[in-house]
């Protein structure tokens, strides 16, 4: 596709774009970056900036190609600059907020308990989930992408930047370890190796 084309899309052509080839994958969007993320507001936003960037960026989108494909390279993006960006900066805490709060009468030292616990309880709810979440960011997209998403590698090498070869020995890789950190829990659930 020549450049003229691309600056020639209307504005309603634009939108038919939009609406036909990238609005149909927004719940895969968002469950991929809910697995970035593991928030339901950064997935949100996310998201959200992923859109506007693909529609900032339409001119550049070829039709009749991937668009699943093409906004997962964005949003993949889009997470890695935001990580970048958030680790070089110390967190941020209003103690202020925290000290009204714990000092208000309508603190209740039973509600607080209880929510601590019903925290630690999620956590420990579901161990695959778990498992996948605590591999590093590049084994958990690799398998987020290639058996949650079900990417083909070329596919998965376009979105992530990165060699067949190395798509390939990252997801080896990944699966290896989630298999090690599910093995106890595969022993207790009554399968044997």
């Amino acid at each position: 596709m020549s450049d003229d084309k691309r600056q020639n899309y209307t504005q309603k052509e634009k939108e038919v774009i939009f609406d036909k080839e990238f609005l149909p994958h927004m719940d895969s969007m968002y469950n991929f970056a809910y697995r970035l993320t593991f928030d339901e507001d950064d997935a949100k936003d996310l998201v959200q900036d992923t859109y506007l960037k693909a529609y900032r960026f339409i001119t550049s989108f070829e039709q009749g190609t991937n668009a699943k494909a093409w906004l997962f390279r964005i949003l993949k993006n889009s997470f890695i600059n935001d990580f970048r960006k958030k680790s070089k900066q110390p967190a941020k805490v209003d103690y202020q907020e925290v000290e009204t709060f714990y000092n208000s009468e309508d603190v209740d030292s039973a509600i607080t308990t209880d929510l601590r616990v019903d925290t630690v309880q999620d956590m420990l709810g579901d161990e695959i989930s778990n498992a996948l979440n605590s591999l590093d960011v590049d084994f958990r997209t690799v398998i987020i992408l290639c058996d949650l998403e079900g990417f083909k590698y070329d596919e998965m090498a376009k979105i992530l930047d990165i060699p067949i070869g190395t798509v390939r020995s990252r997801l080896h890789r990944a699966r290896n370890l989630l298999k090690e950190k599910l093995n106890d829990y595969a022993k207790k659930m009554g399968y044997n190796k």
